[in-house]
């Protein structure tokens, strides 16, 4: 397989990768259908920023963000079900199954991390180090403004923390289990070892939480936008939108069985970043996974960092402490 080259790598050399948006497939249908999957994902956008915006201060409460993504989810997964990008990837009961033990796990012992080690120790610390009256300039800019600010610098550390998890070793034992999924579906965010989801949440914009309209609001724009990357769902994307926003063609690239391709596309919401750092690739792929495909238990994913890690660690100190082998024995020339 000969592959594409885009920059200076070649794309698909080891598994199949679409590359470029013109080889993308479509939406099939009537025009209702066409127009809905063309506008959903802007409409939905702005919807939320509207209500956000406008919304009574005594609705801007995280658990109501909670729950309209919840809902947001429900919706998503019908929309599986009615037009789906690849029937390889349709949902079954054993797949939502464990996707609905990743999902508990992050509302429950990842959201706990965070509490007593992530960003919740993070954002009192920096509360309690800084001059906040100096930074009534930011709260002095419109809302969408700050918002746009918030969710722009917090992608910007999860790409950074995302791109290391790819690029060093240590870090990559976390994330590895994320990249044994062999098919995107709405939960599939969800899915990795707790240590892998508690780091890939840390971001500086967490310091703004001191911001609560603000900060709804920049998690709505990521809800509206980071919620596809892990979606079963065929849109006709609009360009304007996937030249600014991660989508899932990015998305399943990064998830492509081809060692290339995993090794871009690495921001949660604004692909920009990727676009500025030169890590984009734009296109998609069906084949996911690791190991030609190789589908990883709940087991595995929870122990994989330990045991991964420790067989790495014993293999390199067998190398490091092994004596030069001995010559092979010659025998004494006859006489």
């Amino acid at each position: 397989m000969s592959g594409v080259q885009v920059g200076k790598r070649i794309i698909g050399a080891d598994a199949p990768v679409t590359v470029g948006w013109e080889n993308i497939g479509r939406v099939e249908g009537g025009p209702f259908k066409q127009f809905f999957f063309t506008y959903f994902q802007p409409a939905v956008l702005f919807g939320l920023i509207a209500f956000w915006y406008y919304a009574p201060n005594e609705w801007a409460l995280a658990s109501i963000g909670i729950a309209i993504g919840l809902g947001f989810k429900v919706l998503l997964l019908g929309l599986e079900w009615v037009n789906p990008r690849y029937r390889s990837w349709q949902l079954t009961w054993k797949e939502f199954a464990t996707d609905v033990f990743y999902v508990g796990m992050g509302y429950t012992l990842v959201r706990m991390m965070g509490t007593y080690l992530g960003d919740d120790v993070m954002i009192e610390a920096v509360r309690n180090a800084f001059d906040w009256d100096k930074f009534s300039w930011f709260t002095g800019l419109p809302l969408l403004v700050q918002a746009i600010a918030i969710s722009m610098i917090f992608d910007f550390g999860q790409y950074w923390m995302h791109r290391g998890m790819h690029n060093w070793y240590p870090l990559w034992l976390t994330h590895a289990p994320h990249h044994y999924i062999t098919q995107l579906n709405i939960n599939k965010g969800a899915v990795g070892n707790p240590i892998e989801l508690f780091l890939i949440g840390l971001g500086v914009g967490g310091f703004f939480d001191f911001l609560p309209r603000a900060f709804l609001l920049a998690g709505a724009i990521g809800m509206a936008v980071a919620t596809y990357q892990h979606i079963n769902v065929r849109f006709n994307t609009p360009r304007w939108w996937r030249y600014i926003f991660n989508t899932v063609e990015h998305h399943s690239v990064h998830h492509s069985q081809d060692y290339e391709a995993t090794r871009s596309n690495y921001s949660g919401t604004w692909i920009i970043w990727d676009r500025i750092f030169g890590t984009c690739v734009d296109g998609e792929a069906e084949l996911l996974g690791m190991e030609g495909g190789r589908r990883m238990d709940i087991r595995e994913t929870m122990v994989f960092p330990f045991t991964e890690g420790y067989n790495t660690f014993r293999t390199w100190l067998r190398r490091r402490l092994q004596l030069p082998e001995a010559a092979p024995h010659q025998p004494e020339p006859a006489e």
